[in-house]
C-alpha cells in the first residue's frame, strides 16, 4: 500500500485485479477526510481489498461557527468524490454506498453537498444520523473484540464527532450494550479551542471538557463495565497514528496498526511525549507528518479523557471502522 508522504494528503492502494463475483464499494465523507473502499467478500466473513482510496478535504471546516459547509470546502470535497467515482466505474462495481456524518448533519447547506454529488461525481451521498454512525462502527470493529473477553468499550474519534459503543459478547454474537455520540471531534474541537488546542494548557482543558461530556455515559455504564473482563478498541486517525508511534515505526504501517494491542498506559505514555510539541514538533514525527499535527493533541485529549472514564488495562487498535461495517452490511453479514 502507499501511503502520504508527511504533508502530502491522500493515500491510494493500488486496485487488485477485480474477482469473478461482485464488488461492493463503500464510501465514508466525514468530517476531515473522505475514504473509499473497495472490496470483495472472502472466507470466514472477512473481505478482499481491491482498491482503496483516502484524501484529507476537511469538510467540516468552519461549520461549527457559520453553520454551513463553505464553498472552498464544498469544492476539495467533490474533487475527492470525482477521482472515487471514476475508480468505481472503472472496477465496474456491483452495490455501492456512500454517507456523510457530521459536518454534512451539521450544515444548513448540506442539500447543495448532496446535489453536486450526484450531479458531478454520479454518486448518492447520504447523511446518516449519529446513532447510526455508532452502529456501523461497532459492527465495523466487532471482530476484533478480544477471545478471552467478555467484551469491548469501541470508540471512534471522528473530525466532527465521537462515538462510545460498548459491546458484549453473546451466543448470537455481539449485542451493544450502550451506544452514544459526543458532537466533538478532532477538527470541531480545535477549532472550538483556536490556538490554545496546540498547547499543554489547552490541551488539560480540552482533556476536561471532554471527560465532562462522557462523564453521563460513564455513570450510566456505572459497575457493570469491569476491566477485568472488557478492553479498550479504538478507531480513527488519532488512535491509530498513536499506536504507529508506539510501535516505533517511522511510517504508517496499516498491517502492523491493524488489530495491534497495546497496554493503555504505554499509549498515554504516548499521548504525555506529544503534549509538550509544538506543531513543527509534532509534524516532523512520521506517522504524525504535517497533514495531522494541528489536530493531534485535540484527539489525544478525547482520547485520553476516555481512558480515564472507563480504565481498562489493555487497549486494541482498528485501522476499520464506518467502511467496514457498510461492507457486512452490504455483503448481507449484518
Amino acid at each position: 500500500m502507499k501511503r502520504a508522504q508527511p504533508g502530502q494528503q491522500e493515500w491510494t492502494e493500488p486496485a487488485a485485479p477485480p474477482q469473478a463475483h461482485g464488488l461492493l464499494a463503500v464510501l465514508d465523507l466525514g468530517t476531515n477526510n473522505c475514504r473509499l473502499l473497495i472490496a470483495t467478500p472472502a472466507a470466514r466473513g472477512g473481505f478482499r481489498v481491491v482498491d482503496s482510496f483516502s484524501r484529507i478535504v476537511r469538510l467540516g471546516e468552519g461549520v461549527g461557527q457559520s453553520g454551513r459547509l463553505s464553498p472552498a470546502a464544498i469544492d476539495r470535497t467533490i474533487a475527492a468524490l470525482k477521482v472515487c467515482a471514476e475508480r468505481i466505474s472503472r472496477l465496474k462495481v456491483a452495490r455501492v454506498r456512500c454517507i456523510a456524518t457530521q459536518a454534512a448533519r451539521l450544515a444548513g447547506n448540506a442539500d447543495v453537498l448532496v446535489a453536486r454529488a450526484e450531479a458531478e461525481a454520479g454518486l448518492k451521498l447520504e447523511v446518516i444520523t449519529a446513532e447510526e454512525e455508532a452502529s456501523l462502527a461497532a459492527l465495523g470493529c466487532a471482530p476484533l473484540i478480544g477471545r478471552r473477553y467478555g467484551g469491548a468499550l469501541v470508540f471512534d474519534i471522528g473530525g466532527g464527532s465521537t462515538e462510545i459503543i460498548w459491546l458484549v459478547k453473546s451466543a448470537e454474537g455481539p449485542k451493544t450494550r450502550l451506544a452514544a455520540s459526543v458532537p466533538l471531534g478532532v477538527v470541531s474541537l480545535a477549532e472550538a479551542y483556536g490556538a490554545d488546542s496546540a498547547g499543554p494548557g489547552g490541551f488539560a482543558r480540552m482533556r476536561a471538557d471532554l471527560k465532562a461530556r462522557f462523564a453521563p455515559f460513564a455513570e450510566e455504564i456505572g459497575d457493570s463495565f469491569d476491566i477485568r473482563r472488557n478492553h479498550l478498541l479504538g478507531t480513527s486517525g488519532t488512535v491509530t497514528t498513536l499506536a504507529a508511534i508506539a510501535l516505533n515505526l517511522t511510517r504508517y504501517s496499516r498491517a502492523r496498526v491493524d488489530a495491534s494491542w497495546h497496554q493503555t498506559a504505554a499509549m498515554l505514555g504516548v499521548v504525555d511525549r506529544l503534549v509538550d510539541l509544538d506543531v513543527r514538533g509534532l509534524a516532523r514525527i512520521g506517522p504524525i507528518g504535517r497533514e495531522r499535527a494541528d489536530l493531534m493533541l485535540a484527539g489525544c485529549a478525547i482520547f485520553s479523557a476516555i481512558c480515564s472514564l472507563w480504565p481498562a488495562p489493555m487497549l486494541r487498535v482498528a485501522d476499520r471502522g464506518l467502511r467496514e461495517g457498510m461492507l457486512r452490511q452490504l455483503a448481507g453479514q449484518a
